[in-house]
């Protein structure tokens, strides 16, 4: 089979399941791989403001599941994935990639950096501090000036202010939750993305700090013929896209 008919058969195949069979397990292992998988997701800047947590206690569950405003999808999953949002640790992401960069131009002499080697270094040392570093939320309004000015003159990048540098974070978890949806589709195995939740409790609950943010809850398992609620309903194709 051509790879690009797996990938339309794992695209056909998910779907966001509300009831598991409890009869039937998942492996952790396969879940892991696939959170792993996840990892390789495109995101802002290859910052990969991300982490995972991959939940298979019993008792963690049926806690996440009451966080979860108890809806079925949550209630019945074998397993879970927390998706979340780590905008707090740009520092250390920036000075890894940073350090990866390094790496991969250790044996150049510095008088022979070449401007790809230079522009590197620099997004890394001094663009992210300056698009990351916040002050209370101020300095993000002082780049948000200073953009809007510019971009009176000529194409700038607008989103900085600290609620842009969320969504651009949110933006990149989300795009890595659906790489690791897919990939437990193409296993055969079934998830539900989950936004209903109180994600106070579910920080408590994960020991996670305040300043991390729940992108979603994901629930694992296989599925029963009544998890899918109904035939796949979309808006008419042409109502949504545009050629230009």
């Amino acid at each position: 089979m051509e790879k690009h008919e797996r990938f339309i058969d794992a695209l056909n195949y998910r779907r966001s399941i509300r009831v598991y069979d409890d009869a039937k397990e998942i492996e952790d292992e396969v879940v892991k791989k696939c959170i792993q998988q996840a990892t390789l997701a495109p995101n802002s800047s290859n910052m990969q403001l991300w982490e995972f947590h991959h939940v298979t206690s019993e008792d963690l569950i049926k806690k996440l599941a009451v966080a979860c405003l108890g809806q079925p999808a949550a209630t019945t999953a074998k397993q879970m994935v927390v998706v979340v949002v780590r905008k707090d640790l740009w520092k250390q992401r920036a000075k890894s990639n940073l350090h990866n960069i390094q790496n991969i131009y250790a044996k150049n002499p510095k008088e022979k950096q070449s401007t790809r080697e230079k522009f590197a270094r620099n997004y890394y040392g001094k663009l992210m501090p300056f698009v990351y570093g916040e002050f209370f939320g101020l300095f993000g309004y002082l780049k948000f000036l200073i953009s809007w000015v510019t971009g009176i003159f000529r194409p700038t990048y607008r989103q900085l202010r600290q609620s842009d540098m969320r969504i651009v974070a949110h933006k990149s978890a989300a795009l890595a939750a659906q790489t690791f949806m897919l990939s437990m589709a193409a296993k055969g195995y079934d998830t539900c993305p989950m936004e209903g939740s109180d994600t106070l409790r579910i920080k408590k609950i994960l020991n996670l700090p305040l300043s991390s943010e729940i992108n979603m809850v994901i629930s694992c398992g296989i599925r029963k013929p009544e998890g899918v609620y109904g035939e796949r309903f979309r808006i008419p194709f042409e109502e949504v896209y545009k050629h230009w």
